[in-house]
């Protein structure tokens, strides 16, 4: 399966025209790193994605608005604690938090982007806040990236980024991209924090189609256990440093960024799968021959988040009824008897007819390996297809979540 290999060695890295920090402020416990700031050192076009759940986040309340302008200078990221259902006391704290971090490097509390991550339903210590913001300010450096990856970790097991360096309009523009996530996984932009920051050229409105389209194959085409955050943001800034001409969507450099962008996420969304909780292996679930993407991305979905089929990837086991199953109740039209699925490459049922017993074991050893692919044609003679990729589940996750608030 094409991905990523993780988790990616630490290697020096740096976007011009942007400073990182990473402090500890007391949100953890024993010293871990738990408070980042992001700082775009001249004005940045700025775009964002947030979760879709009903019930969201103060600093995801705040960050909606302030992203609306189309303009950032900063991103401030706790850990440690989600500052959701909080109620008017959490939102002060986000508003403290944008403030404190505007007067400390002389902007407008609108050019702040706050974001949290964390256990759910405690109120942040404001004065630690405040205080850890004027430490990571006192902090900042151009290769701060990889501390302020740290400082937006909670359950992960290792810190997150990518990046790409492309040609654009005759400039070299770098795309850097860190990202925490682990548990709490489900497309509709997932539960996670990302902010990608790059040094091209890009103005506002061609920013929210670039994201758009990247969220779409990357955060929006993952899962772990199929639960949508209260907390979910990912950014794009871009600060236009490079010097190129400004980005636009229909031309060879727009084509260009966007795939680079959506690379650098794609990247970031494949950590994401590879690091949930108690996961040993990430599966690529594809579908083909639907009548429409729609279609097929609502059974890749039903698929990918099936506790059976989840179960059955930790125990490389080949039964691929679980697979049919799944299929068959995500609410799509096809004929059973057209239906055909791989595992790894290996036919495992064709045309509805299963495979013998020497597929199946092969199929078994493909399934041993930490990544692999599931492909799944419905027979409808349709162009649609979809891919959403997920992680088994295995008793490491259970253990690790009926715990998790003691």
């Amino acid at each position: 399966m094409p991905g990523v290999k993780l988790p990616v060695r630490e290697t020096p890295l740096a976007v011009p025209g942007f400073r990182f920090a990473g402090i500890a402020c007391g949100l953890k416990a024993r010293g871990r790193l738990d408070l980042a700031l992001i700082h775009s050192e001249v004005p940045a076009t700025v775009a964002g994605a947030f979760t879709r759940n009903r019930v969201k986040a103060a600093p995801v309340l705040i960050a909606v608005r302030h992203v609306r302008s189309g303009r950032a200078r900063a991103v401030v990221i706790n850990s440690g604690n989600a500052n959701a259902c909080t109620g008017t006391a959490g939102r002060r704290v986000a508003i403290a938090s944008c403030r404190a971090a505007a007067s400390a490097l002389g902007l407008s509390p609108y050019d702040v982007i706050p974001c949290s991550t964390g256990k759910i339903g405690v109120l942040p210590p404001a004065e630690a806040m405040v205080r850890g913001i004027d430490l990571a300010t006192r902090a900042l450096a151009p290769g701060g990236l990889w501390r302020a990856a740290r400082a937006m970790m909670t359950t992960d097991a290792f810190p997150k980024v990518a990046s790409r360096r492309l040609r654009v309009g005759g400039r070299t523009v770098t795309i850097a991209g860190l990202a925490k996530g682990a548990g709490m996984i489900a497309p509709d932009v997932a539960t996670l924090l990302v902010c990608v920051v790059t040094d091209a050229r890009v103005g506002a409105p061609a920013l929210r189609r670039f994201l758009r389209d990247a969220v779409a194959t990357s955060f929006n085409a993952i899962t772990v256990d199929g639960d949508t955050s209260t907390n979910d943001t990912v950014l794009v800034l871009a600060n236009g440093v490079a010097g190129n001409r400004s980005v636009a969507v229909a031309s060879p450099d727009g084509r260009r960024f966007a795939a680079a962008l959506a690379a650098v996420m794609g990247d970031l969304a494949d950590m994401v799968v590879a690091d949930g909780e108690g996961a040993t292996k990430r599966v690529r679930v594809t579908v083909s021959g639907a009548r429409g993407d729609t279609a097929a991305r609502r059974v890749a979905r039903a698929v990918a988040e099936s506790q059976l089929v989840k179960t059955a990837l930790f125990g490389a086991d080949p039964n691929w009824g679980r697979i049919a199953c799944a299929a068959g109740y995500a609410g799509v039209a096809f004929r059973p008897e057209l239906l055909s699925v791989r595992i790894g490459g290996v036919p495992v049922l064709r045309r509805g007819e299963p495979a013998g017993p020497a597929m199946v074991g092969c199929a078994a050893a493909v399934m041993r390996a930490p990544a692999f692919t599931i492909a799944i044609d419905l027979g409808t003679g349709g162009r649609g297809s979809a891919t959403v990729t997920t992680s088994d589940l295995s008793p490491a996750y259970v253990r690790f979540n009926s715990a998790y608030s003691t």
